[in-house]
């Protein structure tokens, strides 16, 4: 399991005295203001930043980070991904699970069947969509609801789904 999991990424800077637009990657971006610490990774290097301010502008999260108070400080910042510790993450309830965890998992079909492994999850609004990657049917869309999912070990790196009619492509 991943130590460190995404909650944005930054597309841009934020007027002139240090502010970065954050394009948020988690579920609840007011989880943003209880936030002390971030990890910015930009390609090159990981850096240790601390928050110093929050605010909200239309679906992006503006960021101020201690220290940093002018543009030329964080321009290089752009597109670098920001990260918690695993145990700075809100807490999951039942049946909800970090994309992290599930991204490379093995998926079973109910009857026994490798059918590939889950490469990304697309979040539609209504329910997420488990993108498979299968060497027997290519990429199959499964919706995350109970009567598709049956059993996910995170631990184990298996999830077992259940097929509604429609969801292979036609042999």
């Amino acid at each position: 399991m991943e130590d460190y999991l995404k909650v944005g990424v930054i597309t841009s800077t934020h007027g002139l005295r240090g502010e970065v637009k954050v394009f948020p990657t988690t579920d609840d971006p007011e989880r943003f203001r209880k936030l002390k610490k971030v990890y910015l990774r930009t390609g090159k290097e990981q850096l240790c930043l601390q928050v110093a301010g929050v605010k909200f502008f239309k679906n992006m999260v503006i960021l101020k980070f201690k220290g940093l108070e002018d543009i030329s400080q964080v321009e290089g910042f752009r597109q670098g991904e920001l990260y918690v510790e695993r145990k700075d993450a809100v807490p999951l309830g039942e049946n909800e699970y970090y994309i992290a965890d599930l991204l490379g998992m093995e998926v079973v079909l109910d009857t026994g069947e490798s059918l590939g492994r889950l490469k990304d999850v697309l979040s539609t609004g209504a329910n997420d969509v488990y993108i498979v990657d299968s060497e027997k049917y290519g990429e199959v869309l499964i919706p995350a609801i109970k009567q598709c999912i049956i059993k996910t070990d995170v631990p184990g790196g298996i999830m077992t789904v259940h097929l509604l009619p429609g969801l292979l492509p036609e042999s």
